[in-house]
């Protein structure tokens, strides 16, 4: 019996529904997927453009907790994507197989938004802010930036980024290819060039591998977590319908701009 547990969209708890993948919002599917003493192997099938380092680094770590715990070992196969933080919950397992077509990689950190201190200026709009600690506003939007608010910024990003290249060099270990190619600079790379650097195992999809693993005869348990935008968009009671239609269409937006990324 193979486990099969989806793991698919955004990681966190992205826009005003918060429907990511977290720790919390999986525990169960996880406990449930290495549960059942016909189980041989999970199987997680990963399609995520990532989010919230917190969090990969949460589901990833309770992923290997089960896995020593029940003594099942963990097979990642990705599809469409498995960057940053998607690809660090791939790093949970002890294999990792990719479509040739995949997009695999991203290890690094980013921050984004917008500046409309300018904005507010030709609208004659004035911002009031009162704060007690001097960085409690730090990376305000409305105000101009800070090259001391950067810093602190870039020194936050940096202590992450060194625990995502950690956990992914603890995972892949001598796999890791030893060319002069960068592997942490946030790149992504196809899958056939994700397993020339040692980033994937192989080239498979889920039930080729799981049959040469357990035989023909091979049978899967399907547990899935799916982020649903279109569901948030129509679903629900008629009477609450169009209250939510704005907000739930900025929640799709938010998820579309992370995905846009690696073109999809």
């Amino acid at each position: 019996m193979v486990s099969v547990l989806r793991l698919n969209g955004i990681i966190g708890r992205a826009g005003p529904f918060g429907n990511g993948m977290t720790l919390a919002s999986l525990e169960k599917n996880l406990e449930k997927a290495f549960s059942g003493s016909r189980v041989k192997t999970v199987a997680l099938v990963i399609n995520s453009p990532g989010g919230s380092p917190v969090q990969s680094a949460m589901i990833s770590r309770r992923i290997r907790e089960l896995s020593d715990e029940k003594d099942i070992p963990v097979i990642a196969f990705t599809e469409d994507v498995a960057a940053s933080g998607g690809y660090w919950l791939a790093c949970s397992a002890d294999e990792i197989y990719a479509d040739e077509n995949s997009l695999i990689g991203s290890i690094g950190v980013i921050s984004s938004g917008f500046g409309f201190n300018r904005a507010i200026e030709r609208l004659g709009i004035e911002r009031r802010v009162h704060t007690v600690g001097k960085k409690k506003g730090m990376m305000d939007p409305f105000q101009p930036e800070n090259q001391e608010d950067i810093e602190t910024l870039k020194g936050i990003q940096k202590e992450i980024h060194e625990s995502f290249k950690k956990r992914v060099t603890e995972s892949r270990g001598e796999k890791l290819s030893k060319t002069k190619t960068p592997l942490f600079d946030g790149e992504i790379w196809t899958g056939r060039k994700a397993e020339t650097l040692g980033l994937v195992d192989g080239i498979g999809d889920m039930r080729s591998v799981m049959r040469k693993l357990h035989g023909d005869r091979v049978k899967y348990k399907f547990i899935s977590f799916r982020s649903n935008p279109i569901k948030r968009i129509f679903g629900g009671s008629n009477e609450s319908k169009e209250r939510m239609k704005v907000i739930s269409t900025l929640s799709v937006l938010e998820e579309w701009a992370v995905w846009k990324r690696f073109g999809l």
